[in-house]
């Protein structure tokens, strides 16, 4: 991966067939991020290599090919392009351009029901997909938590709740996950409570 697409987007997964093609990439409405505002583009990438984009007011039929594990090449109203496939999770899609740097980001519209028109609709869209995502791991993992200069635990995010609604500890006691070695990281059970 370029530093340049690494500096800029971190954390990124290569496509992995397996993994990727039938469950995340095929038949699924990839919304192009880049220039949203002058025109929305949706690319659909299906089977037998064809890429179909669509605009407002037209269709437009091309080709798609795997070449080697995360290299595709697309055909494109300038020409053939060599990309390198990659995810930053399952609904963000990322194609980095090999001759240029530059890449192309997508968002996989297909399970959500607004459009997405406007860098307001794609902040609403991360928002909206982050707070579910961040409130899923909270309810899952557990944490640690100091009262009275005494570390108790390891509790879940509802038991703590539970804890400050009957007054047993502070909604201010300070919490660590059960990973994290310190409470360097100044949480409060009231920032947990508040992700519920």
């Amino acid at each position: 991966m370029s530093a340049y697409l690494h500096n800029t987007i971190p954390n990124l997964k290569p496509f992995d067939f397996e993994r990727h093609h039938n469950s995340h990439f095929i038949n699924q409405q990839w919304v192009l991020v880049n220039g949203i505002t002058k025109k929305k583009e949706v690319y659909t990438f299906r089977d037998n290599n064809i890429l179909e984009i669509e605009r407002k007011d037209a269709t437009i039929t091309t080709s798609w090919t795997l070449s080697i594990q995360n290299i595709f090449t697309i055909e494109t109203e300038d020409g053939i392009i060599t990309v390198k496939a990659y995810f930053k999770d399952d609904d963000i899609l990322i194609l980095n351009h090999q001759d240029k740097e530059e890449f192309a980001l997508y968002i996989n519209t297909t399970n959500y029901s607004d459009d997405l028109n406007s860098i307001e609709d794609i902040q609403t869209y991360l928002k909206e997909k982050y707070k579910k995502k961040v409130s899923k791991v909270i309810h899952k993992h557990e944490f640690y938590y100091i009262s009275k200069s005494e570390e108790f635990g390891p509790c879940t995010v509802e038991q703590l709740k539970e804890k400050v609604d009957n007054q047993d500890i502070s909604a201010y006691c300070f919490v660590r996950d059960v990973n994290e070695e310190s409470y360097a990281k100044r949480l409060r059970i009231v920032d947990l409570i508040q992700e519920l």
